[in-house]
């Protein structure tokens, strides 16, 4: 009996993956939102929505930082490994409009890895070797703030508190109705299927 190409098994793996991530969003989607209480943990402060973008550009600094210490703490591991994991989830913030669009299904998760960063770097500011440059920082986003009036852009998810103690997860159920997200994860799918093709199917030929 012949087996199935191995080309059709990437694809319908991928395919699983991502079923497999919606059915477990579903029920954890159903109790998130700003509505809910934060979950136990260390309790993270809200960004604004226009505050996001300006923290999106200095995030890395903040991390760049964080990765020097040498000496630290519980609460400055459980921000910074939170913080990584977040970023993860939120699929490293490559998703389209995942800052500026407010129905993309990255938004949400998008302020909580953000809201994370911006609470690491205001505790970096109380740690000896890194309070200096932290607050170096702090003045340099404080101020593009004003500049930009950050603090003035609201939206549905800017008054929404996080915590270590639970990541946010993108809308999974949604990606198939936003344009931007469907686009990419379409494109994907078929870079997956021709990268599969390449490899197995110029095998196959090969060998026949």
């Amino acid at each position: 009996m012949r087996r199935p190409p191995r080309l059709f098994a990437l694809a319908a793996i991928f395919l699983l993956t991502i079923w497999q991530s919606l059915l477990i969003a579903i029920p954890a989607e159903a109790h998130s939102g700003s509505s809910a209480p934060p979950p136990p943990g260390i309790q993270i402060p809200s960004l604004t929505h226009g505050q996001m973008a300006v923290m999106a550009r200095y995030r890395g600094e903040i991390i760049d930082l964080a990765q020097r210490q040498t000496v630290t703490d519980p609460t400055f591991r459980r921000l910074y490994n939170h913080g990584n994991l977040q970023f993860t989830y939120c699929l490293w913030g490559l998703m389209p409009g995942s800052l500026g669009d407010e129905e993309s299904p990255f938004n949400e998760c998008s302020h909580a890895y953000l809201a994370t960063a911006k609470a690491l770097l205001t505790y970096m500011a109380t740690m000896p070797a890194a309070t200096r440059q932290a607050k170096a920082l702090i003045s340099d986003i404080d101020a593009d703030m004003v500049r930009g009036g950050a603090s003035w852009i609201l939206c549905q998810y800017s008054g929404e508190a996080f915590s270590t103690g639970a990541v946010v997860e993108p809308r999974w159920r949604d990606m198939f109705f936003h344009l931007p997200s469907l686009a990419v994860v379409l494109a994907m799918t078929a870079a997956l299927m021709t990268a599969a093709w390449s490899i197995f199917g110029a095998r196959r030929v090969r060998a026949v």
